[in-house]
């Protein structure tokens, strides 16, 4: 049946409006962070006369490669013990999904999406306070455990689909389970665990608000959203060294999210739609 054209003409229309206010502040980013502060503040919209790296240039010349380092390793440090705990829970919970006890933990971890960051903001800072966690070893460790929820949630709907024969031929071949699970499921797991590596590296590279809470004690230990919220000069705020800064933070999470955006896509069908 041929669609409606006034149907499919708004159809278009709210595609197009969506993509220009996806866009405009990339354009922006990118814009503004070529110009000076003259050329900007006389046409604040326009396409650069020329490819001015001066912005780039005092951006980078402060601590920004101590942040940068500091982000890294979070994001890093995260990521892998992400790609171990993550599967190893899951595998666990789906493989013993009828047991009352495995089915609890299951939905006691998927409680979590329910909960707002807010509700557990002040109560994290306290007891993050009271265990000498104030430091990146514990943003770290709260990046683990709120990944949990979104990561077993996909994971487990993953491993549903994968037969329960494959475990059961590798112990006739004489595998344990932990052998089965690195040798067999591991491997198979890899499109869901692309897409949570994924998902995550864009929360935790660009979080703001737990390093806020966390990180505040030494600008030593800012991360790079921090760096970039407090950049200022020495008289007042420049919004296009801002924007250059912006633009070499987004810069290495975007060229990460299109290499690995089929993945996400195909581990995200697979996970929760199957």
């Amino acid at each position: 049946m041929r669609e409606n054209p006034v149907a499919q003409s708004l159809k278009y229309a709210i595609l197009l409006v969506g993509a220009v206010i996806v866009m405009l502040p990339m354009y922006l980013t990118a814009t503004l962070s070529f110009k000076t502060q003259a050329e900007s503040a006389k046409s604040f919209f326009s396409l650069p006369s020329g490819l001015y790296m001066g912005n780039f240039a005092e951006v980078v010349k402060g601590k920004f490669w101590i942040h940068m380092a500091n982000s890294l390793t979070i994001t890093v440090v995260s990521m892998l013990f992400i790609m171990i705990l993550v599967p190893m829970v899951s595998f666990a919970i789906s493989r013993n999904f009828r047991h009352r006890y495995f089915k609890f933990v299951f939905y006691f971890i998927l409680s979590g999406i329910f909960i707002p960051f807010q509700v557990i903001m002040l109560p994290v800072l306290k007891h993050m306070s009271g265990l000498h966690l104030l430091n990146q070893a514990g943003l770290i460790l709260m990046y683990i455990a709120l990944s949990l929820t979104q990561g077993i949630f996909l994971s487990v709907g993953f491993l549903k689909n994968v037969p329960l024969e494959l475990d059961e031929a590798s112990t006739i071949d004489g595998c344990t389970v932990g052998q089965t699970f690195v040798r067999i499921i591991y491997p198979l797991m890899l499109p869901i665990i692309v897409t949570i590596v994924t998902l995550n590296c864009l929360w935790i590279w660009n979080d703001f608000q737990l390093p806020l809470i966390l990180l505040n004690r030494s600008p030593n230990y800012w991360t790079l959203p921090l760096f970039i919220y407090n950049f200022k000069t020495d008289y007042g705020f420049d919004y296009n060294k801002a924007f250059a800064g912006f633009f070499l933070t987004m810069l290495p999470i975007i060229v990460l999210y299109g290499f690995m955006q089929r993945y996400i896509i195909g581990g995200l069908t697979e996970g929760a739609l199957k």
